[in-house]
């Protein structure tokens, strides 16, 4: 049975220790894969697990047309030497394994401001604030 429990302090603290090493990472490192050339990446976050062996890393190509799914299957390739990085900046027990996955909340937020931005919509908010 699955428990949907909230992170723990742990968990969230061990994630953004490793999206801002991780970050730094990619920026500072050249990266080989053909999908990776040229492409400024954005970590948007990370999800540890409860035991710290695998964080699934949310990243999207930041501001070029690139294509996303491509972006994320060059970091999953990467992975490893990416994980190798990773194990010579922080101080854990273990270095956790990494997954990535296309960070859509940028999106999201853009459909929700396209959809705030409709006149039906904007003219019914503009009643609630009279």
């Amino acid at each position: 049975m699955a428990r949907n429990r909230p992170p723990s302090q742990r968990q969230l603290k061990a994630g953004e220790l490793i999206r801002r090493a991780l970050a730094d990472i990619i920026n500072r490192e050249d990266l080989r894969d053909p999908a990776l050339q040229g492409v400024s990446v954005t970590i948007a976050e990370v999800r540890a697990s409860a035991d710290l062996k695998v964080a699934t890393v949310f990243a999207a190509p930041l501001g070029t047309d690139a294509d996303a799914d491509a972006v994320i299957a060059g970091l999953q390739r990467c992975g490893r030497f990416l994980r190798g990085r990773l194990g010579r900046e922080l101080e854990m027990k273990s270095t956790p394994r990494l997954n990535f996955r296309l960070d859509t909340t940028f999106d999201t937020a853009d459909d929700m401001a396209r959809l705030l931005a409709r006149p039906e919509v904007a003219r019914d908010l503009g009643s609630e604030e009279e």
